[in-house]
Order: structure tokens, then sequence, then C-alpha cells
């Protein structure tokens, strides 16, 4: 099935993957999700990723990373996903302008002519792009 914004396909099932408690999300595999999920682990909100290959395409494996409180409650280390630039309305934004996420909590991924980097990195190269997505 064709789907029209592949990323908020990818956050969407994260998403619905936590609030069931599954342990791994299954998508399809594309250069710009590796570099998210590369970047969500290396945030630490997973805790790690898989390409395997397969036809007709590639699959991405997320493996979740959740958090223990007491006995019995597991929650999700991710807390919220937002996509900030869809296929309809897309935003860019400038180095200056790279928003602070949840006063520092959180981390921006955009998307630069030097590949897809965090809201940090960005500001750190002085690179402005397309603001994808917001994660806490």
């Amino acid at each position: 099935m064709a789907v029209n914004d592949p990323i908020a396909d990818l956050l969407t099932r994260i998403r619905n993957a936590g609030m069931r408690k599954h342990n791994e999300v299954v998508v399809p595999s594309s250069k710009m999700k590796e570099a998210i999920a590369r970047i969500l682990a290396d945030e630490g909100y997973i805790e790690g990723y898989e390409i395997e290959p397969g036809e007709p395409c590639a699959t991405l494996r997320l493996r979740l990373k959740y958090k223990q409180y007491g006995t019995r409650v597991r929650r999700l280390a991710i807390v919220g996903l937002k996509r900030i630039s869809r296929s309809s309305r897309r935003v860019y934004v400038g180095a200056d302008e790279i928003p602070e996420t949840r006063g520092g909590l959180g981390v921006s991924i955009l998307s630069t002519s030097e590949g897809v980097l965090t809201g940090r990195e960005a500001r750190r190269r002085n690179l402005g792009g397309e603001l994808l997505c917001e994660i806490w």
C-alpha cells in the first residue's frame, strides 16, 4: 500500500507501538527513515535498529526503549512525537530560527544540505533546512 507521507507513517507506527507496549516496530526502509532511526538511537530514544534486506524492499526494524517505574509500570522513552513539515505545508528554518524542543529537553530533526541532523548539530554547523519533526 502506498503511503503519502512516509515520515508521518514512521512516527505514527512508533506512537502506536508504544501505546500497545510492543518491543519492535517494522517499517519499509528508506534512507530518510534510516537517518531518523540513527538519530533516535544516538539520542537514546530507542535501543537500536536493523536494516533487513527483502523483497520488494528492505525493512527497518526499530527496537523500542522503555523505562521501568516501580515493579509494574513500563513507559516508552519517547513521550511525544510531532510531525512539523508535511507534504501539504513545508516548513523551512534558518540556522538562527531552529526551535528548542521542550526547552532543550527534546530533539528537533532537520533535513539539511549535509544530511539529516538534530537541531543542535545543525545550529552548531550554522545550517538551516526543512524541519521534519520534533521528539521529546
